[in-house]
């Protein structure tokens, strides 16, 4: 597998696993009462929440077949929303155990995703091979 599939590979990864453990996170969190007795349900706020999520659903699609730019530039962006956002939720209210437990590894998914893609240099670039000897 080429240097380009290999980081489309992972980035695709990790937004798939950090999707299933957002989703799985929210399906935890509606079991608790307390916490979900506090949220106003409304039509509104499933709307901006399926909007927000889609966010990393459409990722694992983009982190696919996007060009090595395209694909960086969403990638940086796409994680750097979805982790800022989650380091906020920390700050909303007081969270239980189990939301810091899901939000830690959301936040290191994501994070490594914007690390991964930062660091991804382009396939176009050639390493030019300098040999310096010293001269006597």
């Amino acid at each position: 597998m080429n240097k380009i599939q290999d980081m489309k590979t992972r980035l695709s990864a990790l937004w798939l696993f950090a999707m299933l453990t957002y989703t799985y996170g929210d399906v935890v969190t509606l079991m608790d009462p307390v916490k979900h007795g506090t949220i106003q349900l409304t039509e509104g706020f499933l709307l901006g929440a399926s909007i927000f999520m889609m966010i990393p659903i459409t990722m694992v699609l983009f982190s696919r077949i996007l060009k090595y730019r395209s694909n960086r530039l969403a990638s940086i962006v796409a994680g750097t929303i979805m982790t800022v956002s989650l380091v906020l939720t920390l700050f909303a209210a007081v969270p239980t155990m189990y939301y810091v437990f899901f939000s830690l590894i959301e936040i290191t998914c994501t994070s490594l995703i914007v690390w991964f893609a930062w660091k991804w240099r382009s396939p176009d670039v050639i390493p030019i091979k300098v040999k310096i000897t010293a001269e006597d």
